[in-house]
């Protein structure tokens, strides 16, 4: 059985170095994490089991001379005042693309304030990095998902576009190409100074694209691992069902359904950013172990 792991899927750094962080830190006792530290609920639990506390942003309110976790996602200018305020030591995993992301959306905020003008952002409305994000701009920022959305933007007044750094390449030029084909509905012309776009998208992510349409091409089946809250996992599932129809997706090795494969079958093993390894190879020792132990047809 030819059971193959796509190298190329796993953690992105952000990910590894949040969690890397997380156990350093839970060597000294425990630590709280602010939301899921992945979306992952495999990697979540294995965590949790060595000290890793899930707290919201409500309970928060209520912790204090306390170390808590800041995912890679990031947070908004409340979360660390409120730090301050109740004297809790914070751990910064933020990913250094999403901080650097947050600093640009709080600039372009000033200007477009300057300019009576609009901030929106592609992204999943109450994602944990697009919560960071608005946070940026007083939470006054446009978030765009589907087509519906781009009814809340105002095509007269000035515009600058960023995205989730998890979002689909693909998607955003979509949204762009619409955004500005509204604002020559609405102006008549395309001025330079009314519409901004920026690919915010961080190229690790945007990268793994054409790497699993390739991998998806290769292989009979495609089994891609990855948490159901996954933004990121959806959408790169997206890109190897669209490649190979015989793709699967699952959240651990018990959703593996034996009906999917022939024994001839070459398989792919791959996942989001939000992935561990481990998971993904557990995937696929249990697919060689079923079909050693009970060949299919």
């Amino acid at each position: 059985m030819d059971v193959t792991i796509d190298k190329n899927s796993g953690y992105c750094f952000g990910v590894e170095f949040a969690i890397q962080m997380a156990e350093d830190e839970m060597e000294d006792g425990k630590l709280y994490c602010l939301g899921d530290i992945v979306h992952n609920s495999m990697e979540v639990k294995r965590l949790n089991a060595k000290g890793l506390e899930v707290i919201d942003r409500e309970q928060l309110e209520n912790i204090r001379d306390s170390k808590v976790l800041i995912r890679a996602h990031g947070e908004p200018p409340e979360t660390y005042e409120l730090a301050l305020r109740n004297n809790i030591e914070l751990v910064d995993a933020s990913c250094p693309v999403v901080l650097k992301l947050q600093n640009r959306v709080k600039l372009a905020h000033d200007k477009m304030t300057r300019a009576n003008g609009q901030i929106v952002i592609y992204g999943k409305t109450g994602h944990a990095e697009v919560i960071g994000l608005t946070g940026q701009t007083k939470n006054e920022a446009i978030i765009v998902m589907d087509d519906d959305d781009l009814e809340k933007i105002d095509y007269t007044r000035p515009v600058t576009l960023f995205s989730q750094t998890t979002k689909s390449t693909s998607g955003f030029y979509r949204i762009r190409e619409m955004i500005q084909e509204r604002i020559r509905e609405a102006k008549g012309t395309l001025e330079e100074l009314d519409f901004n776009a920026n690919d915010s998208i961080c190229r690790q992510v945007s990268n793994r694209e054409p790497q699993l349409q390739r991998f998806s091409e290769e292989k009979d089946v495609i089994i891609f691992v990855s948490g159901k809250k996954s933004s990121n996992g959806k959408a790169l599932y997206g890109v190897c069902k669209r490649q190979n129809e015989r793709s699967y997706f699952v959240e651990n090795e018990e959703e593996v359904d034996l009906s999917w494969f022939k024994s001839t079958d070459t398989i792919g093993i791959c996942g989001a950013t939000s992935t561990p390894m481990w998971l993904m190879e557990n995937v696929a020792t249990y697919i060689r172990n079923s079909f050693t132990e009970a060949p299919i047809a």
